[in-house]
């Protein structure tokens, strides 16, 4: 048979779209042509099949015209994935194993010189793919990559650490082997034990703070620390994650198959909700995702995590204003000629910055030197409108060292997650939703403002003139304190708890 089919996956976004791979052996001038959108790496394949199959000891049509189509031919192709079906492909189409029995297949994996298989990104993606599609198919991977794919409930995913284990499954009849190993079938890999995190006792002092904590984690909200240098604002962000709900089947699926894509996933790490800190040299599209082709950024490899952007001001503005409409939508759509991918970006960002250049402003430790218009200038890098899509504004001050030294030990992470995880609940119970998920009439809705909190608040935003989205913003947390605090109306107590946490900084337009 000169003509062979064997089916594989290629990724676009989150998307694990189905390929065929076509391979066609005809008479004529020796050659070995690849078409069908491919990028440099996967045309690179020919040299890789062609060494792989020679050194695993099976035949290299090396007298024929070999023509390999990856269709459909307008979908973008790219990485080693395809090297394994391509090799399956020429085998079959030459014979040399049987082409029907591949059906019901799918294959990925990039092939070493040697026949070895090597792991791909994206791995978990394609099983996801496969079980919406809701197809019985075997999935054929690397040992590494199986391992990840495996965690997609009823999955049935085989592991090969070589061409010849995946070779010797499809032999005809008559070269079959009866004591030819066989393939492993990867079971689901659970979590052998609860995620840890970083315990918030950690932290001496900072009651403040770690309110403003317990309200974000308990309430979906965004949160920025100003505070001067050695304050523990790095601390308090990276203890934050301890502070949210176990992740459920869903998400912990939809984190791992973001980071399967960067190539970042770990079993370690499974069902732990990510914390994402990048560099304040990052660009705007390693915080919100590009590339060619488009891969995801910070912002959805935090998907139902944690963002955390230190030394906020440092970061370019480019940068930072491309983090508006994720805040908004928790989604990131990256458009291009052709085509367009969109990754989930529900994340929960934790800012910290110096409330000056010299990070001393209003400190008790230190005098700051700044000038008002170093300050001002300083202050200036963050937009009016991306700091009014920060809910929670938060002063950390800095303890002096016998104040630190006797300090004791703070309140434990998990007695404060067990607070976070009853208000969550109490929210879930009332709309269906995290109180920062509210918008429009559900907010109206579910607010519960007694008449008295209703006046306090009119009466704050038009002193500090605040625009209507800083009002909602006030009023989604003001609804979390009160379902912290176990009320049914939101009251003026609450709302004015609220109206504090949005004072720190004053936007700069």
């Amino acid at each position: 048979m000169s003509l062979s089919l064997v089916q594989s996956r290629a990724l676009l976004g989150l998307q694990a779209s189905a390929v065929t791979v076509e391979v066609h052996l005809a008479n004529g001038l020796p050659s070995f042509t690849l078409v069908g959108l491919a990028d440099v790496e996967v045309k690179e394949a020919r040299e890789r099949v062609r060494s792989a199959i020679l050194n695993s000891g099976l035949e290299f049509p090396h007298n024929k015209r070999i023509t390999v189509n990856l269709a459909p031919a307008d979908l973008p192709k790219d990485s080693g994935r395809f090297d394994l079906p391509i090799a399956l492909g020429l085998l079959a189409a030459s014979g040399q194993i049987d082409g029907a029995r591949l059906l019901g297949h799918e294959f990925a994996g990039e092939l070493s010189l040697s026949g070895d298989l090597r792991p791909v990104r994206g791995a978990l993606a394609m099983s996801l793919a496969l079980h919406a599609e809701r197809v019985v198919t075997k999935l054929v991977l690397p040992l590494a990559s199986a391992q990840e794919a495996a965690l997609v409930p009823e999955a049935q995913v085989y592991a090969a650490q070589h061409l010849l284990d995946v070779v010797r499954q499809f032999l005809p009849q008559a070269e079959a082997q009866d004591d030819a190993p066989a393939w492993t079938r990867i079971a689901p890999a659970k979590a052998a034990t609860t995620p840890v995190y970083a315990d918030l006792s950690d932290v001496k002092g900072q009651a403040g703070a770690k309110r403003a904590l317990e309200i974000a984690a308990a309430g979906g909200h965004s949160l920025l620390l100003l505070g001067p240098p050695g304050s523990g604002k790095s601390m308090l962000a990276q203890r934050f994650a301890g502070l949210l709900p176990p992740m459920s089947v869903e998400e912990a699926l939809e984190s791992a198959a973001l980071a399967s894509l960067a190539g970042r996933f770990s079993l370690e790490h499974w069902a732990m909700r990510p914390t994402c800190s990048p560099h304040h040299s990052a660009s705007a599209v390693a915080l919100v995702g590009g590339g060619s082709p488009p891969r995801p950024g910070e912002i959805s490899l935090a998907h139902h995590g944690v963002l955390f952007l230190d030394e906020l001001p440092e970061f370019p503005r480019a940068a930072l204003e491309a983090l508006r409409e994720p805040l908004e939508s928790g989604h990131i759509t990256i458009s291009r000629a052709a085509r367009r991918a969109e990754f989930p970006a529900r994340f929960q960002l934790i800012a910290a910055m110096n409330p000056c250049p010299c990070g001393y402003l209003g400190s008790r430790l230190k005098a700051c030197r700044c000038t008002p218009d170093q300050v001002a200038r300083y202050q200036g890098r963050l937009s009016g409108p991306l700091l009014d899509r920060i809910d929670l504004h938060v002063e950390v001050g800095a303890l002096a060292p016998q104040e630190l030294l006797q300090a004791p030990a703070g309140e434990a992470t998990a007695c404060i997650r067990e607070r976070c995880a009853a208000a969550r609940e109490r929210a879930l119970l009332r709309q269906g939703k995290p109180n920062q998920a509210l918008q429009g009439k559900d907010l109206d809705q579910h607010s519960g403002l007694d008449p008295a909190a209703v006046n306090f608040l009119r009466q704050a935003a038009a002193r500090l003139g605040w625009s209507a989205r800083g009002v909602h913003r006030t009023l989604k947390v003001a609804r979390t304190i009160a379902d912290l605090a176990g009320a049914e109306a939101t009251q003026s107590a609450h709302v004015a708890e609220a109206v504090q946490y949005r004072r720190a900084l004053q936007p700069v337009a």
